[in-house]
């Protein structure tokens, strides 16, 4: 009896899980055929009408949007990280270099 309870909730939240899915996946189909231009600092944060606004990380200082990398990656070797991470414990606020 206790497995068919087992089941039953399984079903149930599968269902819901699926639902959830589907709906989700209609919202990103609409949301991506959407285009969105490219407007200014003061109509980009103000959303009065409901419309999609910028993350202001994205906006340059003049308010438009910025068309390049955010992330730049460059390389380095495992002694160039460990002299940086030796030079971060060595300055923090608890190394025992402070306390002598």
């Amino acid at each position: 009896m206790l497995q068919l309870l087992y089941i039953i909730a399984f079903v149930i939240l599968a269902v819901l899980a699926i639902g959830n899915l589907i709906r989700s996946l209609f919202t990103l189909g609409a949301d991506s055929q959407r285009s969105y231009a490219s407007r200014g600092v003061a109509e980009a944060l103000s959303n009065s009408r409901g419309r999609a606004t910028s993350h202001p990380e994205m906006l340059d200082e003049r308010g438009r949007v910025i068309n390049e990398p955010l992330l730049v990656m460059r390389s380095m070797t495992v002694e160039d990280a460990r002299e940086q991470l030796d030079a971060l414990y060595n300055n923090s606020p608890g190394s025992s270099s402070d306390e002598g």
